[in-house]
């Protein structure tokens, strides 16, 4: 019975991680983004951002073709790579990046909502009240079936589509009044910095992590994992583009700065409420909190049963062990994001725990090519694309708030330590013997290849004791002869 209710790869990662990606920054922030970055460097923004989303799933996809990966995605390659103690700390931000993306998601369709049906309170109110409403919904319909919930995906994929389909129709009749007298193409004097733009867009990449955090329920991982991500993150920058070039094209600037539901205004049958823009919004955002509120769970799951969260956590109910436990909390996290309210804040604190979380998984699989002698994945990759990865993960994150990635190195370290003084065991070797060996290696390798002089020599002593406990003064001796510079 578990058995068939495994995915495979369009159902379960290629339709959840695209569905997550055209979701809430799409429609609502990215004409926002070229009102206020202009169109060259939203190119600039939209580029970088799918540089690190590029270099990462093809991580992911290495690593996840060379072991059997488990119930918990990007949290089973770390701690299986990088050892428990890392990545459970990463795991940890992870997940409460996950839960948070839940809430930004439902946000997004809370404003959109109440926007169309005219319901509107002073302050956060009406957002609050809608998005609570919105997230019990959506998490009664995970408790009664997963398999229900990635099947709508696809009626939710098909309304996405024929909403671009109505933007571009609208925009080609032109019945709207918002056309671009000028193309929004420069940096406008007066707009925010880029590093804050590209925070609030950033959450638009991350979608292709909701694929791989069902990496338990795929029929073949090994399989679905490289082509569907890879597939999702190639067809999410194709539309990006286009609907950035369309929007500095064809919308005038100061439309683009002012209303995030501008979207809705200039596509076709714009006069009856946009039903295809509104069915597309709405759909996307529902679809990419359900995807969160399917992969979180999972995550906090598989860290319960390697005992780095609390073990009551990772029982399942039913055959195919679904997490209600954990979709509990995950459930009180979110809550406490809908509760925040503000759309751009939970995005930038999103893009900082994603950011952190695809940083080690390029550095992971870097490792795993330079120093693991067992790891012959089926998806190769070159190492110098890992490297890069990583190195432009952590240089987004100092430009974009130097001091939230302190805060977050530093909520890491704490959890690192906390696990490594837990002494948890998993059962699982790690990389790190590994990397020392190769690091010995390379470092014997450049000594040979010089010849010793004066300066550098080393004393190093050969000695037979016999037996240490009995002759302990002939290694006190030898010790003594050598010091701290020869090797004893």
């Amino acid at each position: 019975m578990a058995k068939a209710n495994k995915f495979g790869t369009f159902a379960g990662v290629f339709t959840p991680s695209l569905l997550t990606i055209l979701g809430v920054i799409m429609y609502l922030r990215l004409g926002w983004v070229v009102g206020e970055s202009g169109l060259i460097a939203t190119l600039g923004i939209i580029l970088i951002a799918h540089v690190i989303s590029v270099t990462t799933g093809l991580s992911v996809s290495s690593v996840a073709t060379d072991k059997k990966v488990k119930a918990g995605g990007l949290y089973y390659m770390l701690s299986r790579s990088l050892g428990l103690p890392i990545g459970g700390s990463i795991g940890i931000t992870l997940f409460i990046g996950t839960a948070l993306s839940i809430s930004l998601y439902i946000v997004g369709f809370s404003d959109s909502f109440n926007n169309s049906i005219g319901f509107a309170t002073e302050g956060l109110g009406a957002t609050r009240l809608t998005g609570t409403i919105t997230l019990t919904g959506l998490v009664v319909i995970a408790l009664i079936s997963t398999s229900i919930a990635l099947k709508a995906q696809f009626y939710i994929m098909a309304a996405i589509f024929l909403s671009l389909i109505s933007i571009l129709l609208g925009a080609f009749t032109g019945a709207h009044g918002l056309n671009a007298s000028a193309p929004a193409i420069g940096i406008p004097k007066d707009g925010m910095s880029l590093a804050a733009v590209f925070a609030i867009f950033f959450p638009a990449v991350t979608g292709f992590t909701a694929g791989v955090a069902m990496s338990g329920d795929l029929k073949d991982p090994k399989r679905s994992i490289p082509i569907g991500t890879m597939a999702s993150i190639a067809v999410g920058l194709i539309i990006y583009i286009g609907l950035a070039l369309f929007l500095a094209y064809s919308i005038d600037s100061n439309a683009l700065r002012t209303d995030y539901n501008v979207l809705s205004k200039v596509a076709y049958f714009a006069a009856y409420g946009a039903p295809l823009v509104m069915a597309g919004i709405w759909g996307a955002t529902l679809s990419s909190a359900l995807g969160g509120i399917l992969g979180g769970p999972r995550i906090l799951q598989a860290m319960s049963v390697d005992r780095v969260t609390p073990k009551a956590l990772a029982k399942g109910a039913g055959k195919s062990n679904e997490p209600r436990r954990a979709l509990i909390v995950t459930f009180v996290i979110a809550e406490a994001g809908v509760l925040l309210g503000e759309l751009d804040l939970i995005a930038r604190v999103v893009s900082m725990f994603y950011l952190t979380a695809y940083g080690f998984i390029n550095l992971t699989s870097a490792l795993e090519s330079w120093s693991g002698s067992d790891f012959r994945p089926q998806f190769k990759i070159p190492r110098p694309i890992s490297i890069l990865g990583a190195v432009a993960t952590f240089v987004v994150m100092f430009q974009l708030d130097f001091v939230a990635m302190l805060v977050a190195f530093t909520i890491i370290g704490v959890i690192f330590i906390i696990l490594t003084r837990k002494q948890i065991s998993i059962g699982f070797s790690d990389i790190w013997q590994g990397v020392w060996s190769e690091v010995l290696r390379t470092a014997l390798y450049k000594i040979s290849r010089k010849e010793a002089d004066q300066r550098n020599w080393r004393p190093n002593i050969l000695l037979f004791s016999g037996d240490t406990e009995k002759r302990a003064y002939m290694l006190e001796f030898g010790q003594s002869l050598v010091s701290r510079l020869g090797v004893d």
